[in-house]
């Protein structure tokens, strides 16, 4: 049996690997479009930084863990797929037919139709190109702007700031909502993060939108040699939607990501309203033998039952191993994807579970201390807490989790308890485990 894999990232190399465990003699065969050994995206800000080397970024580090698996790598693009005739046309002309296929192609960044946005000092932060590229542009004293102040954004910001900060340069943060995370995090807990990362020296702003980015040249077009010598022959002008403008080194786009799809056009899969491929619980697609795990995927989100696109790298790997054990002929299944993020930022961590946000005829507690950069906020819908969000604090937080997953009932008695006091989530865990026991 002959199994196509699209995509090397976590979510393809995790299926791939749990497919030749139980399947010791069929052929796995991985493609991935970028010319680079498997990496991880997430190990790019620390990168940047200089924590590691490219190395550092590699899923697995031994050159021939990939032969001794009998793991065929394929470098090129999927261009189109026919599920009648079961095959994968790829960008090198190349036809892979296959018995069963597992769609892994993750995201790709999403750029705002913005004048200027393909100029060289515009780049993404998404691929290890795209970081040595960064690299190349942070010169001593750079002028950094970065566009987006979502989960990614809150990342690679880090990175950028701290690097820039050592010699003098500076980060802006632009981000089109009105606050930081807002998909991810309260009012409250954004507002936290904004003042945290204005402490540590970066220029956030909110509510504001870039209208165009301009190649900064001299009147006359010609570059003098005055010009030249003050090396700033590659700064562009950045237009904001207020009328003010002003100059940077270079951009970083931050804006945002969508489920990597377009090579299914025609192909039979169904695509969900949010633009992502629609799976069941054993994570098959609408066609037959096809399988979809990871950020390309509409799944069931655990908390509400409804389709969502859960890009988080935790949730790919869960949903890796389904697919790749079903496609190996196992009968495995998902309970639904968590809504779970985890934000490190200069230091300070924020978390969010679950519906964070709240729901329908439900309550929450909520504690705040500013001047400690202490917050949290649990959702309760009756005796369950079905949400939380936590900045500040780490220590026993997958307890939380285990509340929200399991759906444990409290009781009025330790409901109250937590309106009272949240930060006794712990005891209340363990409280309602011992009960299951």
């Amino acid at each position: 049996m002959k199994h196509v894999i699209l995509g090397n990232g976590p979510t393809g190399v995790v299926a791939a690997e749990n497919i030749r465990k139980q399947r010791p003699h069929d052929e796995i065969v991985v493609v991935g479009d970028e010319h680079e050994r498997p990496y991880s995206r997430m190990a790019i800000p620390y990168l940047l930084e200089g924590k590691i080397a490219e190395s550092g970024t590699l899923l697995r580090h031994d050159r021939n863990h990939w032969t001794e698996r009998r793991i065929g790598l394929v470098e090129a693009r999927a261009v189109s797929v026919d599920t009648d005739a079961r095959r994968v046309t790829l960008s090198n002309g190349e036809v892979l037919p296959y018995d069963r296929l597992l769609l892994a192609t993750g995201s790709k960044p999403v750029r705002p139709p913005i004048p200027g946005m393909s100029l060289p000092e515009v780049v993404s932060c998404w691929t290890l190109e795209d970081a040595r590229a960064i690299l190349e542009r942070l010169r001593p004293g750079a002028k950094v702007l970065q566009m987006g102040a979502g989960f990614i954004g809150c990342i690679i910001m880090e990175a950028i700031a701290n690097t820039v900060g050592k010699t003098g340069g500076s980060l802006t943060v632009v981000e089109m909502g009105d606050r930081m995370v807002p998909r991810m995090m309260t009012p409250k807990a954004s507002a936290l993060i904004r003042a945290w990362s204005e402490k540590a020296g970066v220029e956030v702003l909110t509510s504001t939108r870039v209208t165009a980015i301009e190649a900064n040249v001299p009147r006359g077009g010609l570059l003098s040699p005055v010009y030249k010598a003050k090396n700033t022959k590659e700064r562009v002008d950045v237009s904001f939607g207020d009328g003010s403008s002003r100059a940077f080194d270079f951009v970083i786009c931050a804006t945002g990501v969508a489920p990597a799809i377009d090579y299914l056009k025609g192909s039979g899969v169904e695509i969900g309203k949010l633009g992502g491929i629609v799976v069941d619980n054993r994570m098959r697609t609408t066609a037959p033998d096809v399988w979809a795990a990871g950020d390309c995927t509409e799944s069931t989100d655990f908390s509400t039952g409804e389709l969502m696109v859960n890009a988080i790298q935790p949730n790919a790997a869960d949903q890796a191993l389904v697919a790749g054990a079903n496609m190996a002929g196992g009968d495995a299944r998902t309970l639904g994807g968590l809504r779970m993020n985890v934000l490190e930022t200069f230091g300070l961590v924020s978390t969010s579970y679950g519906q964070w946000w709240g729901a329908e005829g439900g309550d929450h507690v909520e504690l705040v201390d500013e001047a400690a950069f202490h917050y949290i906020r649990l959702e309760f819908l009756g005796d369950r807490v079905i949400g939380a969000t936590v900045v500040g604090r780490t220590h026993h937080i997958g307890a939380l989790r285990g509340l929200i997953q399991t759906g444990a009932r409290l009781g009025s008695q330790w409901k109250e308890r937590l309106k009272a006091d949240p930060n006794r989530f712990m005891d209340a865990y363990l409280t309602a485990a011992l009960s299951l026991a």
